[in-house]
């Protein structure tokens, strides 16, 4: 039987385990269910995260183990503990579920590496794709440093769709939008709240794992393919591109997730396709490094990304001008585009549809407007450069 609490510790890390035993079901999406569970050392009731996508679904009565680190060391998860999975050879998964058709490990060389059937194997039906040469054929990629970018944008989308469409009528997207989720954050798709809303409301139709990220519709090896995947298998006019939640910082120049930004300017320019950042913009942030355009922006720009990328910027943010201008000047080799701004206002009725919270840093619309005004001038970039290609 476990002890109470159970530290496995080493030279570079540690994983704390504790017991417990499942009291209520709380919620229930595809590939993972969130329960309460009883924790046995202390009595007390915790929530947990199970992935159903290697493990059969937990009833209450079920008995578990926790992977309790990130709450015991008061880290940002989301306040949730992670169930440990239970032995394979017990599992009720059909054999269609345990097994599949893809050669491609992800997680390898752990305890929970699974076989994906990726995109570029040759049992894939869209193997033939990259037995030749492909490019993006100038398609707007969306690159954004934080995964609460991703609803603000595609809300905001929806939006000026919206205008375009006669009064009384159902929105439709005109646009078929691609996500493309990064290994900077999590690793499973299915951890973000905020994708499987997107699907549920029919606003999200094609995500794209790579790395050793997964469960997207499609899954791909690395970030050249999974672009390729976005525009040739999903058929995307407009990709987004961002980490799973859970952006890792160290408060030192190069320690930090969202450099990735910068090296994927690098592959959409290889690739031929329009690269898009989306600026990490905060008034309301004390933090010197992130007050204006956050230095996760500009470091990424400045050193990661080896290629000209388009900079889309609000205009009439008078706040503080003087630093935003000042930042701005060290981006010379990018193209700034200055978009008109959009108030705080108009991105509230974006948003009025969207039942879940979105915040950056725990700031919503309006601590923070300058964040969420940077992602809509990103937005409606995108939309100008792909009207003008077609």
């Amino acid at each position: 039987m476990l002890q109470e609490v159970t530290s496995c510790k080493g030279e570079i890390g540690m994983l704390r385990r504790a017991e417990g035993k499942v009291s209520t079901i709380i919620s229930v999406r595809e590939g993972l269910q969130v329960v309460c569970v009883i924790m046995r050392h202390s009595g007390k009731e915790e929530r947990a995260v199970h992935y159903t996508d290697s493990s059969p679904p937990l009833r209450p009565g079920d008995v578990v183990i926790l992977n309790v680190t990130a709450e015991e060391l008061g880290l940002g998860s989301g306040g949730y503990h992670i169930v440990l999975p239970a032995d394979a050879m017990d599992s009720d998964l059909p054999d269609a579920e345990r097994l599949s058709d893809g050669h491609i490990m992800k997680l390898k060389y752990t305890p929970l590496q699974r076989s994906v059937l990726a995109v570029e194997e040759e049992n894939s039906r869209f193997h033939p794709l990259f037995q030749k040469e492909k490019t993006l054929e100038g398609m707007p990629v969306l690159l954004g440093e934080l995964h609460s970018m991703l609803p603000v944008a595609l809300c905001w989308l929806r939006y000026r769709e919206q205008q375009l469409n006669q009064p009384n009528q159902p929105v439709k997207m005109a646009r078929n939008v691609a996500y493309i989720m990064t290994d900077g954050g999590a690793l499973p798709l299915a951890w973000s709240q905020h994708i499987a809303q997107l699907e549920a409301m029919g606003w999200l139709q094609s995500t794209i794992t790579y790395g050793q990220a997964y469960g997207g519709k499609l899954e791909a090896v690395n970030k050249f393919s999974a672009l390729i995947a976005a525009k040739h298998a999903a058929k995307a006019d407009i990709c987004l591109v961002t980490m799973g939640p859970g952006i890792v910082g160290t408060g030192t120049r190069y320690g930090y997730s969202g450099i990735e930004v910068g090296e994927l300017v690098n592959a959409v320019y290889a690739l031929g396709g329009t690269p898009i950042v989306i600026p990490r913009l905060s008034f309301a942030d004390e933090r010197p490094r992130h007050r204006g355009i956050s230095h996760h922006t500009l470091t990424a720009l400045e050193l990661a990304a080896r290629c000209p990328a388009i900079l889309p910027f609000p205009q009439n943010i008078a706040e503080e001008y003087a630093i935003i201008q000042e930042q701005l000047n060290r981006l010379e080799t990018h193209q700034i585009r200055m978009m008109p701004s959009v108030s705080a206002e108009q991105i509230a009725e974006s948003l009025r549809p969207y039942p879940l919270p979105i915040t950056s840093m725990g700031r919503g619309l309006w601590q923070d407007p300058a964040y969420f005004q940077g992602v809509c001038a990103a937005v409606d970039c995108a939309i100008q450069l792909h009207n003008r290609s077609t």
